[in-house]
């Protein structure tokens, strides 16, 4: 059954903010009372290199750049009420971003009122107010390329007139509906909201106008957001600051705590592997005045989730998630056929991965390596590490006999990527790997078990010194 076409009339609504319209930040606007929820302005040029991503462990969709970054986040839980905002200049690549996400959000927007360099210096956000051809080019060929609402968000322009002819021109291009920031682009948020613009926009349209930039004067509470809105004749409310500093303003029973508030969003965080410098980023939002206070400063020096979940007193939910999802991980592993090796360019990988409880406490993958290319007269096994940015994951590749080998899954630490690299090649091998259970192949006599076990491990560092040799090796 398909879900009902997402309406703009008569919505309070969380306005795309960059660095917090992250998923947490949304889901938890959602669950204080917000209509509709918009992601922070994400670039076209980086968003048509993603690719779509279903993420089984986090029960996410994830469109992940080929650096492995996640620039977009979302789930089930909103997307009958997610908007996707994208910057953009150019039509084509405007519609390809549309349709990559489409299945995934509620609608489409385009920024057409930041004004920061950033996205004015490609032609896109405020610079696109004096380009008003340009603008009907990009929403005509969203607006007929996708099967989900197309709107935009505007700044005013010098004169009441202009603007009026600017959204009546929008409103012909088949836009669902229309944000208008009350400030000129070259004003900022210390700057009063116009108001009268905003009004004479919804005077002048038949389509939802969505009144924005009352967070400073106008909207504090909750119910502020009604004045707002009949100060400006807007159909509808997007709030921006005013959510960002307690996103509890949507309730309508009125404030929460602003400690609860981060508690909230922290577990949101935490539930979604969302980017701890993003999470930072946050709550120091929500801290605001309190951001040197001994809760801010510990919360400033954290460079992990597990950090931050401390500075909250968090750290048993947080254990509990992780538990929880390498279950799943488990889960799906043990059921993704990973004895099935795959050729990946030059590689032969497999979907392994490094469980420490399936081997003896003296016994390690590598170790076994080792000792096989040793009885075989071969080089040493060479390991090359390396570590991606977006959770700081780690992957191995092992070169044994000028072949290389590499498991397809991601591990926590550099030593068990390394173990996991070695399982592939034994595996492919046919080579024992010493977990419980195998037969003693001799691989690893019992002199050496036994000097692993009484001499502290003196074996494997010995090993290790002689086949680690890339700056990520851990031993």
């Amino acid at each position: 059954m398909m879900a009902a076409r997402l309406s703009f009339s008569n919505i309070t609504a969380l306005a795309p903010m960059v660095r917090v319209g992250t998923l947490p930040m949304r889901l938890l606007a959602l669950d204080y009372g917000a209509d509709v929820v918009y992601c922070e302005e994400l670039i076209d040029i980086k968003m048509a290199q993603c690719q779509r991503v279903v993420n089984e462990v986090l029960e996410t969709v994830d469109f992940v750049a080929p650096d492995d970054r996640v620039m977009f986040r979302t789930c089930e839980r909103e997307r009958d009420r997610v908007v996707f905002q994208m910057g953009t200049a150019d039509p084509e690549r405007a519609l390809t971003v549309a349709q990559l996400v489409e299945k995934d959000v509620a609608a489409i927007d385009v920024n057409m009122g930041c004004p920061k360099e950033y996205s004015t210096k490609g032609g896109m956000g405020a610079a696109l107010l004096s380009d008003p051809d340009k603008i009907e080019a990009i929403l005509k060929k969203l607006v007929t390329g996708v099967g989900i609402p197309v709107t935009c968000k505007i700044r005013i322009l010098p004169s009441v007139e202009d603007t009026v002819s600017l959204v009546r021109r929008i409103e012909k291009t088949g836009v669902a509906a229309i944000a208008v920031h009350g400030r000129f682009k070259e004003e900022r948020p210390r700057h009063p909201v116009h108001c009268d613009y905003i009004q004479a926009v919804s005077q002048a349209v038949s389509i939802p106008v969505i009144a924005n930039g009352g967070s400073l004067d106008l909207v504090k509470k909750n119910g502020d957001i009604e004045e707002f809105r009949k100060a400006t004749g807007a159909s509808s409310v997007m709030l921006a600051r005013a959510a960002m500093w307690n996103a509890s303003v949507f309730n309508s029973q009125g404030p929460v705590p602003v400690e609860r508030v981060m508690e909230e969003y922290l577990k949101y965080a935490i539930r979604y592997d969302n980017n701890a410098f993003n999470t930072k980023y946050c709550l120091c939002q929500m801290l605001r005045d309190k951001v040197e206070s001994p809760l801010g400063k510990q919360v400033q020096a954290a460079q992990t989730n597990a950090e931050i979940s401390n500075a909250y007193g968090l750290q048993e939910f947080y254990q509990q998630i992780q538990e929880q999802q390498q279950v799943r991980r488990d889960a799906l592993q043990n059921g993704s056929q990973p004895d099935k090796p795959v050729m990946d360019g030059d590689v032969i990988t497999m979907a392994v991965k490094f469980e420490r409880r399936e081997y003896p406490p003296q016994i390690t993958p590598k170790m076994f390596l080792l000792e096989w290319s040793r009885k075989e007269k071969l080089e040493q096994p060479f390991y090359e590490t390396v570590q991606r940015a977006q959770d700081r994951a780690f992957q191995s590749t092992v070169m044994v006999a000028e072949k290389k080998y590499r498991s397809s899954l991601w591990e926590k630490s550099k030593k068990f990527a390394e173990q996991a690299a070695a399982i592939v090649c034994l595996r492919v091998l046919g080579i024992p790997e010493g977990r419980i259970g195998e037969e003693d192949s001799g691989l690893v006599c019992k002199r050496k078990r036994e000097r692993k076990v009484n001499g502290s491990a003196e074996e494997e560092i010995k090993i290790g010194k002689l086949w680690c040799h890339t700056p990520f090796c851990f031993v």
